[in-house]
């Protein structure tokens, strides 16, 4: 049996005064990957910092864990959620092995996730690729064993090869380990080769659901309806 691991009910969240998502219903089981895309604008970081607890919700619930939270966004942390943001989550002055040891993963931990780290430890992450870096992100966050991984943009200026590696590595630790992960992603036909399920999202609001499979089926339709330019 499968357990929704975070959850939103009519959902409105924004800045200020401002909302820029409005009555979303989203939610991620135990071992899915979910995708949630649209066009930039369309509200879906905002949706994550919400779920996250770094924004509080103007309207609605946020379920993690099978229970209604108002907690902040550090306190989920500690009960098992992750988050990696677009800004890539590392130290820049700091050493590939200290970000891990910061994060309290160990340095073989994150090359079992991502062989390449083993060879630039001793590298200070500013130095670093951003596909390196964003494997440190990545590799921090999944260390941990997050109950739930939230994912923003991932692909954010890397090459297509290293974003397929990235999602891979999600897709595996979501297969072993029953995380739950909800991924948004500009590379949206990546992000369907690793997802069960997909919500589309526009001008604030989820305007489509379904599995990967049949958004996969409809995705000419759906770039040029939803994704083609900002909104």
């Amino acid at each position: 049996m499968t357990h929704t691991l975070i959850q939103a009910r009519g959902l409105s969240a924004g800045y200020g005064r401002m909302s820029v998502v409005r009555d979303v219903d989203i939610g991620v089981d135990q071992g899915e990957v979910v995708a949630l895309i649209g066009a930039n604008g369309a509200g879906k970081t905002t949706t994550l910092l919400a779920l996250a607890g770094e924004l509080t919700p103007q309207q609605g619930e946020v379920h993690f864990l099978g229970k209604v939270t108002h907690s902040p966004m550090h306190v989920r942390c500690r009960n098992g959620l992750g988050f990696v943001t677009e800004e890539r989550s590392v130290i820049m002055n700091m050493s590939v092995a200290d970000n891990l040891r910061l994060a309290g993963v160990g340095p073989q931990v994150a090359v079992e996730y991502f062989p390449a780290l083993e060879a630039i430890m001793d590298r200070s992450a500013g130095l670093c690729s951003g596909g390196e870096q964003q494997m440190l992100s990545l590799a921090r966050a999944l260390g941990r064993e997050p109950r739930v991984l939230l994912v923003d943009e991932l692909s954010l200026g890397l090459a297509p090869i290293i974003v397929t590696s990235l999602l891979e590595e999600v897709r595996r630790t979501v297969d072993e380990r029953g995380t739950g992960v909800l991924l948004v992603e500009q590379h949206i036909r990546q992000a369907l080769a690793v997802a069960d399920r997909v919500y589309v999202m526009e001008r604030g609001r989820i305007v489509l659901s379904g599995s990967s499979a049949a958004v996969a089926g409809q995705l000419d339709d759906i770039e040029a309806a939803y994704l083609s330019g900002p909104s």
